[in-house]
């Protein structure tokens, strides 16, 4: 039996399986919907509760801003223009630990309608979002996501 043990654990290090506590997932969900909470407010208010401020977004057009300041000013931006009202509605999530203290999650949601400045309507178009959340002191925070359309 104590070879049994040593076998496995041998076996979980060297595959680097990490299992997050069913606290740490939920901590983890919590700061992913604090995310959904505030694109739906469209107020992004007490991003610092949820994010890193080096956090990092990618949006559904490939662009790429980093910083919180600036993602937040991006978000602002669009949220004021052609996603005024638009709701995002989580569908699924999944989250697995890279490490004890990262946390790598994929969202798939649904989108209310909504134009893109081009003229280009989107109709309950579906969204698969990828965030690195990591533990910084006590707090789960997002530090990274990107967005990809994948249609109706």
């Amino acid at each position: 039996m104590k070879l049994l043990l040593i076998a496995v654990t041998g076996l979980l290090l060297t595959t680097g399986a990490i299992a997050g506590t069913p606290d740490q997932e939920a901590h983890v969900r919590l700061a992913i919907q604090s995310f959904y909470d505030a694109f739906n407010s469209h107020g992004f208010e007490h991003a610092e509760n949820y994010t890193t401020e080096d956090w990092n977004h990618i949006n559904p057009g490939g662009g790429r801003t980093e910083g919180r300041a600036s993602v937040l000013e991006e978000l602002h931006e669009v949220h004021a223009t052609f996603l005024k009202g638009v709701s995002d509605t989580i569908e699924g999530m999944d989250v697995r630990f890279a490490a004890p203290d990262v946390a790598i999650a994929t969202v798939r949601s649904r989108m209310s309608t909504f134009t893109t400045p081009n003229g280009t309507r989107h109709i309950n178009e579906g969204h698969i979002r990828t965030f690195v959340v990591v533990k910084r002191g006590q707090r789960w925070l997002i530090m990274q996501d990107q967005n990809t359309t994948i249609g109706g």
